[in-house]
């Protein structure tokens, strides 16, 4: 007997009667393809474990589902500010809203709260299915979440997401490219503004950021951890350009940290890009709205929402499935960088 948090799927009935998922199907919609004896087997293994055909999954099937389920980890302030986000979800909505599928967003305090979330979703079978984001390192949420089979699209690199199908943007590409750049530029102290500790892709841009530094035979730039918000860039490009050795070029995890940024260095005295220059992450219009514009590793945040909704409908269809990388964020160079001060 499956335990109580748990939801027994087709997998399941066809591992008990020993046969394919594809067989199950046959049998529950009454078409041809498996014997009477083998039907009846399937039959009376589904009674058994207590399990009928999900009216989710039939919905699916007609292009319709009821919800599915993100969490976000995130102060509702922040999230509210972050571009990244909001292209994001618009991005899954475009793809739901052609299912006829309501997207259930919640804003949770912690993984653990989110782990206890998704398991009563999921009980309470408010959803078919869930998109998870921001893994970290050693990620709390991977063991609880497949031991009741809840159906996923991971965000983030297969390293991070312990074997659920995952979609993801090679980062540590994106950060080498824009390392180069500022190095052909003749940057030689280059500074890295990042997200917290233990979050998996601050860990790899950070890690891709000190190997460009390295192979390219530059200073071991500064690294700060720090978070997200406009406050968190603005207090790290402070402590930067109040530095002894300070760097003449800062790149950022986001855009809002690196707007941030542009602010402090002008309030400071310094000219962008004249005696510093500042590189953003994502993109967003803000990038575009500031006096210099910005430079940014661009990447179509909208598109990458939408096929990670679209992975997850593959999912909940029972289609075979492989992790993939969406397009690499690629760099746009705007009025904040330039050359060095000679």
């Amino acid at each position: 007997m499956s335990s109580p948090s748990a939801r027994v799927t087709i997998k399941d009935v066809a591992a008990a009667a020993g046969v394919s998922k594809g067989a199950v199907s046959l049998a529950f919609n009454h078409k041809p393809g498996v014997s009477e004896a083998t039907r009846e087997r399937i039959f009376a293994a589904a009674r058994r474990l207590g399990w009928s055909p999900n009216s989710s999954a039939r919905s699916l099937s007609r292009q319709s589902a009821d919800a599915v389920g993100l969490a976000i980890c995130r102060p509702a302030r922040l999230l509210g500010l972050e571009p990244f986000y909001m292209e994001f979800i618009s991005g899954i909505e475009s793809v739901l809203a052609e299912r006829d599928c309501s997207l259930l967003l919640r804003l949770v305090d912690s993984l653990e709260e989110e782990v206890g979330l998704q398991q009563r979703w999921w009980r309470e079978q408010q959803i078919a299915g869930s998109i998870l984001v921001d893994f970290h390192d050693e990620d709390p949420r991977i063991s609880p979440l497949q031991e009741i089979g809840l159906p996923a699209v991971a965000v983030g690199h297969p390293s991070l997401t312990g074997g659920f199908p995952s979609v993801w943007t090679d980062d540590a590409a994106a950060v080498a490219e824009a390392v180069r750049y500022l190095a052909v530029l003749g940057h030689r102290r280059i500074a890295h503004v990042g997200g917290p500790r233990g979050l998996g892709h601050s860990t790899i841009r950070t890690t891709a950021f000190e190997q460009a530094m390295s192979e390219l035979g530059l200073e071991h730039g500064p690294h700060v951890e720090t978070g997200f918000s406009g406050e968190d860039g603005a207090r790290a490009t402070r402590s930067l350009l109040l530095a002894g050795d300070r760097p003449t070029a800062i790149l950022y995890d986001n855009d809002i940290m690196a707007v941030a940024g542009l602010g402090v260095a002008t309030e400071m005295g310094f000219s962008v890009p004249d005696e510093v220059s500042l590189l953003a992450w994502d993109d967003s219009q803000l990038c575009r709205l500031t006096h210099p514009t910005l430079t940014a590793m661009s990447h179509d945040v909208h598109g990458f929402g939408a096929q990670v909704a679209r992975v997850l409908f593959d999912v909940l269809e029972e289609r075979e499935v492989t992790s993939r990388p969406v397009a690499t964020p690629s760099l746009v160079p705007r009025a904040s960088t330039a050359p060095p001060p000679s």
